[in-house]
């Protein structure tokens, strides 16, 4: 039999197959973008704003289902465990990718076997801030009386393996102040708890933390990017400050469970990115302190394990627990 027979014979059978069939029509129904946090919260955010392009360039309804819990495991577990038939997808923060199944015991979805990458949407900074009583004015500063307090501060995130916590447990470790962890249900509590003395700093998502700063409430100190964001120009990075290499990004990435047929990956992928990369999503974005990124499949897959490796070795330097 000749090759091209065999070609011919091959993509003939998976033409008259369910599974291609229902990959060609695809989309035929709704679709559900589950995002595992609260309304309001910045994935929920950027999920609502990507929600409002998909559903015309898909032609079919895209509704945004919040599954909060168990800081973003809940709704992943979800989504890793839904049938993949291209009806369901997640948009998340790299929490439940990245350090879930680094510090929780008992995690009810394995990332890399039961989720598929399909793009990574949008990065953000986080924002290093402190009670303006402090009297701290800039980040040597607060280093140098954070050592003559030693471990009578405190600092806020929200919750034990978030972003919030490994971002300060590795600048801890890397300046040698010694910081109380005080975990928090989220950032409203954090920012309360501040204001009222209970901590003294912490690392926030820039999308509450500015306006605090902006009302004078809270000081902003630098920012985690390797150099400075177009969301907060005027903000330092890190990196500038005397800590090269310091960079702790938060970002929302799309995902599938693992099996959703490949032509359905593709197709979402493409139009996440033409979506991504338009100037009006852009804008919107960055006016909620986002940069927009949009990637095929493969270079979110390469990020993930990247930065599984990077918060691998914080943790284990700064001693932070399995739960």
């Amino acid at each position: 039999m000749s090759m091209q027979r065999r070609d011919l014979i091959i993509a003939a059978g998976l033409a008259a197959s369910p599974w291609f069939a229902r990959a060609a029509a695809w989309p035929s129904q709704p679709l559900r973008l589950i995002v595992p946090f609260p309304a309001g919260s910045s994935p929920d955010i950027v999920a609502r704003l990507l929600a409002e392009s998909l559903a015309p360039a898909l032609g079919q309804p895209v509704v945004v289902d919040n599954k909060p819990g168990a800081g973003g495991n809940l709704g992943t577990a979800v989504v890793a465990k839904a049938p993949p038939d291209g009806s369901t997808w997640l948009l998340t923060i790299q929490g439940p990718l990245v350090t879930a199944p680094l510090l929780s015991k008992r995690l009810p979805y394995d990332p890399v076997r039961d989720l598929a990458p399909v793009c990574l949407v949008a990065t953000s900074p986080n924002v290093l801030v402190v009670d303006p009583h402090l009297g701290v004015d800039n980040l040597a500063d607060f280093v140098r009386l954070a050592k003559q307090n030693h471990g009578a501060w405190n600092y806020g995130s929200v919750g034990n393996g978030s972003a919030s916590h490994l971002a300060m447990e590795w600048f801890r470790t890397r300046t040698g102040i010694d910081l109380v962890h005080v975990p928090y249900a989220g950032f409203p509590q954090v920012v309360n708890a501040i204001l009222g003395g209970q901590v003294q700093a912490g690392f926030m998502v820039p999308g509450l933390a500015m306006a605090q700063v902006r009302a004078g409430k809270l000081r902003a100190l630098g920012v985690t990017s390797l150099g400075r964001t177009a969301s907060l120009p005027d903000l330092p990075a890190l990196t500038e400050l005397g800590h090269p290499g310091f960079e702790a990004i938060s970002w929302q990435a799309v995902l599938a469970p693992a099996g959703t047929p490949a032509p359905m990956i593709d197709r979402m992928s493409r139009e996440l990115i033409r979506i991504i990369k338009g100037n009006d999503f852009r804008t919107k974005l960055l006016a909620q302190y986002f940069t927009a990124a949009g990637t095929t499949p493969d270079a979110l897959k390469g990020l993930i394990v990247t930065e599984r490796d990077r918060w691998a070795k914080v943790i284990r330097i700064a001693g932070v627990q399995p739960e």
